[in-house]
């Protein structure tokens, strides 16, 4: 069975930084594309970043030059780097992992962010 299960939210004062982890376990993430995803009160859940089987990356304009998605394919983890933390990025983050139709299938259950001006 699939579970994935982030840790390392908080609370950080704008300029910060803060790094997001992803275990997963019964998956191999080595093996497909992986994501991150925030969801900020009120609003729908927004793509952060992606990184593919293959190793390349893409980031929403939002989030460009301050995030870094990442993986430890030893660990079975998957990072997310968020430097120069702005108080509109203040929300629940999700991990996702794609299923063999290369559809993000899978979700944890989010760790918190909240950003303090």
């Amino acid at each position: 069975q699939v579970q994935l299960v982030e840790s390392g939210g908080g609370s950080v004062q704008a300029g910060g930084s803060l790094r997001l982890a992803c275990a997963a376990s019964g998956y191999t993430i080595r093996l497909y594309c992986m994501g991150w995803f925030r969801q900020a009160p009120g609003k729908e859940r927004e793509w952060v970043a992606t990184i593919a089987s293959r190793g390349s990356t893409s980031y929403a304009e939002s989030v460009k030059g301050r995030f870094t998605i990442s993986q430890d394919n030893s660990k079975n983890t998957l990072y997310l780097q968020m430097n120069s933390l702005k108080p509109e990025d203040t929300a629940m983050y999700y991990c996702a992992g794609c299923n063999e139709r290369r559809i993000f299938g899978y979700w944890g259950p989010g760790t918190q962010v909240t950003v303090s001006s």
